[in-house]
Formats: structure tokens, C-alpha cells, sequence
């Protein structure tokens, strides 16, 4: 299978992508922070604030970077910017609107490959970009697909049931 794009092209849209919206990435990266933060200072408000954290990085990875930066070279990135705004919606509405989302460090075994991933997403996927020998701004930051998927699976990894499954359906389907 080929790709439509080359892989100059490819890092092309990071560069055009990160130099267009500096300094939202920081801004993006704080709220992952803040979102992890919440599962550990546990408050009334924490699972809304989060699950409203999640939809934001999903809105944005979808709208601006799917729709907006990449859809120009690869047609298939408005379904993939279809599949992230769905994201949104679906956290934005079982965990903003419904409450239906709480998220607890203590619940489960799983815990530590939960904290491993969000790890991955916010610290390691980056020096390995880094040690891979890109460089910003052609270089994926956090806001994009690859790690945001990732550490919103490490924060699902952390939800205290009851919770909607199928809220672990678009999230995970982009993985399988």
C-alpha cells in the first residue's frame, strides 16, 4: 500500500502545522498536565474538567491539524478528522454534559500502564522524535494524533466504573 503523500511531505505539515499555531502546543501540553493533575487531587468537578480536557485535545487534533493542516495532502484525514471530532462529542457529552466519566489513579491493576502511557505521550514520544533526529518544528508535539491517542488512553485506563463503554470505542479503535 502507498501512501498520497512523501514523507518530506509528511514533516512538511508538522513544520507548517507547529510554526501556525505556536504557542498552542505549550497551552495544549499544560492542559494534559492539568488533566492528570485532576485525577490525583480529586474533586467534585475533576471528572468533568477532565473529560472536557479530553474533548478540547480531540476537537483540536481533529479540526486543526486533521482537517485544516493535513487534509491537503492525504484526502483520508477528513474521515480521521470525523473519527477525533466524534471523540469530542462523545467526551464532551457522557463526561461534561452527563458526568458520566470519573477517573481514580487507585482502581484498578492497570494503573501503571495507564501512568506508562500518559508518560510515553507527554515525555518519552517526543525525545524519541527528538533522538530519531527531528527537530522542532518538523517534528509531531502533543495536540497531534499520535500522542494525544496515547495519553487518552493512559486517562481512560483510569476510569472508575460505571462508566458508557462505548466511550473507549473511538479512542481505541484508531490503535487496532
Amino acid at each position: 500500500m502507498s501512501l498520497p503523500f512523501t514523507r518530506m511531505e509528511f514533516f512538511e505539515v508538522f513544520v507548517r502545522y507547529n510554526e501556525a499555531v505556536w504557542p498552542v502546543q505549550i497551552a495544549l501540553y499544560a492542559l494534559a498536565i492539568v488533566a492528570l493533575g485532576l485525577v490525583f487531587v480529586r474533586r467534585d468537578y475533576s471528572g468533568r474538567l477532565i473529560a472536557a480536557i479530553l474533548a478540547l485535545l480531540w476537537l483540536w487534533t481533529g479540526a486543526v491539524y486533521h482537517l485544516a493542516y493535513f487534509r491537503p495532502i492525504n484526502p483520508a484525514a477528513g474521515l480521521f478528522g470525523g473519527v477525533f471530532l466524534l471523540g469530542a462529542a462523545v467526551f464532551a457529552w457522557e463526561g461534561v454534559v452527563r458526568g458520566r466519566l470519573r477517573f481514580d489513579p487507585r482502581v484498578r491493576a492497570q494503573s501503571g500502564i495507564a501512568l506508562a502511557l500518559i508518560a510515553y505521550a507527554l515525555v518519552v514520544y517526543p525525545l524519541l522524535a527528538m533522538l530519531l533526529g527531528h527537530s522542532y518544528p518538523a517534528m509531531p508535539t502533543f495536540g497531534l494524533p499520535c500522542p494525544t491517542t496515547i495519553f487518552t488512553l493512559g486517562m481512560l485506563a483510569l476510569l472508575r466504573p460505571p462508566y458508557p463503554g462505548y466511550v473507549l470505542t473511538v479512542p481505541v479503535s484508531l490503535v487496532s
